[in-house]
């Protein structure tokens, strides 16, 4: 991954992360790189400083050397599921500052306050909230997993359901 440092056409900075320069230069030819202060597509690379690594201060930081090519590992192949979920979810690029970490702040306490007065049913979450809701099980907050397509259903048949909010760490 690549973190750009970017600003737009009215000098609002923020950052972007993308898989390689190709990915930046594409998305940001069909203008899906935009401000999130003020929606502009004229976007550009902003100045960047390289972070640098030298192999003293990887010791200085317990990390060991990287392995020289002959002894570097394949990483495994991961199957891919036919019926991945390819639906668009909504998303936010914020600027990398006091708003961004106070916004995040707000989504991890509104997140810890779901959870800590709610139930965890794991996987049973559609089955659960079906129970609840047609009366079969006692009403109470529950959280879970479930997949897109049941989501989906259980809208459909008037259970309020939504997801939880999504942090950074819960993608690393």
């Amino acid at each position: 991954m690549i973190k750009y440092s970017l600003v737009c056409d009215a000098k609002h900075g923020f950052e972007g992360w993308f898989r390689n320069s190709g990915d930046f230069d594409s998305q940001l030819a069909r203008q899906l790189v935009t401000c999130p202060a003020c929606g502009s597509a004229k976007v550009e690379k902003g100045l960047m400083a390289p972070a640098v690594s030298t192999s003293r201060s990887k010791e200085a930081r317990g990390i060991a050397p990287a392995a020289q090519p002959h002894e570097r590992e394949e990483p495994a192949a991961v199957p891919r599921s036919k019926s991945v979920d390819t639906a668009l979810h909504p998303s936010a690029l914020l600027p990398g500052d006091v708003r961004q970490k106070e916004i995040v702040e707000a989504i991890r306490q509104a997140r810890a306050r779901i959870v800590e007065s709610s139930e965890n049913v794991g996987t049973g979450f559609a089955d659960e909230a079906r129970k609840i809701h047609y009366g079969e099980a006692e009403e109470r907050s529950i959280y879970g997993e479930t997949t897109p397509k049941d989501a989906v259903d259980l809208l459909e048949e008037g259970i309020p359901v939504m997801p939880l909010p999504e942090l950074p760490e819960d993608k690393n």
